[in-house]
């Protein structure tokens, strides 16, 4: 699907910017929104470039028109994007994010095929996106003739970017009956940094202790025990880094960065995006599973209140992956892209 300037108009419809993306991202992009148009679309698309296609033709991976389109819609669905490298550009995640001030990071996994290593996965990690390691301030240290003799990063975690993923993490886990939320740090090492965080997320777990549980681990803890008992967890908070890392891992007990959607929250504009890369090996062969990306876009509809919607969304999928059998290779069958988005439209019509 190639991507254009200019809003798709649709009387009634929600503004929304729709990128899709470098490598496999059109491809998936164009499956989730044939899928979406047979459940009834509520999305006018303004479509932009971004990535390595908007720095080809803009000079910048996220160009001027994109940004507008963003602030203006205050939504966006996003495929895979790479950022070039060299040139001095950064992330262009991280720069969307900070940008919009998308402070909450949410990365829910569910088992959705049977019979794998692990069962009964239902786990929300909540993770602050804009603080602490990720941040990248680094520079270095020249000794004698090597100008970068060492190096030196550094972080930052405030009070109230603390307070403010970790009141989001608790009011989203009483709204959804959610039983347990662990606040996930490295207080132990890192006693500023992460002891900040861990003070306040506690602070601010106190004051819901009536309406929810809370427990906390050590990062390092909480990884090995997601391996070896992975339904003793719930809900997660944690901070920049430690997220980026467990998230990860969490879609590794699910089937892979293929079940794996992710929603950027802040107080004025919402990106939803596959958590997966642009997978440029596999690109144009029509193999590349648009899961995530589908279920992205039913924590979309979701956040614009179209609970419906993502709920028909849900189980139609359960429905195509374990009923009706059609999976994509990664998930150990024979679909294509396109067969998936037919089967999918199939049960949504």
């Amino acid at each position: 699907m190639a991507a254009s300037k200019g809003k798709t108009k649709g009387k009634g419809k929600i503004p929304a910017t729709l990128i899709p993306g470098d490598g496999i991202g059109p491809e998936i992009t164009e499956a989730v929104v044939q899928i979406l148009d047979a459940l009834g679309s509520p999305f006018a698309w303004d479509r932009q470039l971004g990535g390595m296609a908007a720095a080809k033709s803009e000079g910048d991976p996220a160009p001027k028109a994109l940004l507008d389109s963003i602030a203006r819609n205050k939504l966006a669905l996003k495929g895979p994007l790479t950022t070039p490298v060299g040139g001095g550009f950064r992330s262009i995640n991280v720069r969307l994010r900070e940008t919009f001030g998308l402070y909450a990071n949410m990365r829910p996994v569910r088992t959705l095929v049977p019979g794998g290593r692990y069962e009964d996965i239902d786990i929300v990690l909540f993770r602050e996106n804009l603080e602490g390691l990720y941040v990248a301030w680094e520079h270095y240290v020249a000794i004698d003739d090597d100008p970068r003799a060492v190096a030196v990063s550094s972080g930052i975690n405030t009070r109230a970017g603390s307070r403010r993923i970790a009141e989001h993490a608790f009011e989203w886990a009483v709204r959804h009956g959610r039983k347990k939320v662990t606040i996930v740090h490295k207080a132990n090492v890192l006693k500023a940094l992460t002891g900040l965080f861990l003070e306040t997320a506690r602070d601010v777990a106190s004051r819901y202790e009536k309406k929810i549980a809370f427990d906390d681990r050590i990062v390092d803890a909480c990884a090995m025990q997601l391996v070896l008992n992975p339904q003793q967890f719930d809900v997660i908070v944690t901070t920049n880094l430690f997220g980026d890392i467990l998230s990860d891992q969490l879609a590794g007990l699910v089937g892979g960065l293929g079940m794996a959607p992710g929603a950027n929250i802040g107080p004025d504009a919402a990106i939803f995006e596959a958590v997966h890369g642009s997978a440029p090996d596999i690109a144009g062969k029509g193999i590349a599973n648009p899961l995530a990306l589908l279920l992205a876009a039913g924590l979309m509809l979701e956040h614009v209140g179209k609970e419906d919607l993502s709920k028909r969304i849900n189980k139609a999928v359960d429905v195509v992956l374990n009923k009706d059998l059609v999976r994509t290779r990664d998930l150990g069958g024979k679909a294509t892209t396109a067969d998936f988005a037919r089967a999918m439209i199939k049960r949504l019509k």
